[in-house]
């Protein structure tokens, strides 16, 4: 069986802070925008990737959720335990210094990691932890 991924889902608390992000400094390309109300569904994806999406989906779009699970997850979203997004780039430092020059809100710097991986971290706007690797 073959198969792709063909979308993720992270949410998101703010659409136009989301959109800055994913568009403007991770240089994503911007696929759908769906709003429906002040909710929005942003669709966006690395260039000259077509199949490969993350849609960024709102909080308050889940339906079924208590007001208590709400909280509980604005609060884990807050400290960046509730979503994360791992990415991949030839050239790992490059892509730190200039997503560091954009202010993005910077977890880790560069690190050779003991399983054999370098890579860092940020946090999106909503919290969601973006952890960027070094390719192969």
């Amino acid at each position: 069986m073959e198969m792709t991924i063909h979308a993720s889902f992270l949410p998101h608390t703010d659409p136009e802070a989301t959109l800055t992000f994913y568009r403007d400094v991770l240089g994503f390309e911007v696929r759908n925008n769906v709003k429906y109300g002040d909710l929005a569904w942003i669709t966006v994806g690395p260039p000259g990737q077509p199949d490969t999406s993350v849609v960024l989906q709102p909080v308050a779009a889940f339906p079924g959720l208590t007001d208590d699970e709400r909280r509980m997850i604005a609060d884990m979203m807050a400290k960046g335990t509730y979503a994360a997004l791992n990415l991949a780039t030839k050239d790992v430092d490059a892509t730190f210094n200039r997503l560091q020059a954009s202010d993005a809100e910077v977890v880790q710097e560069p690190t050779d990691q003991p399983y054999g991986v370098r890579d860092c971290s940020f946090r999106d706007p909503a919290g969601n932890l973006i952890r960027i690797q070094q390719a192969s």
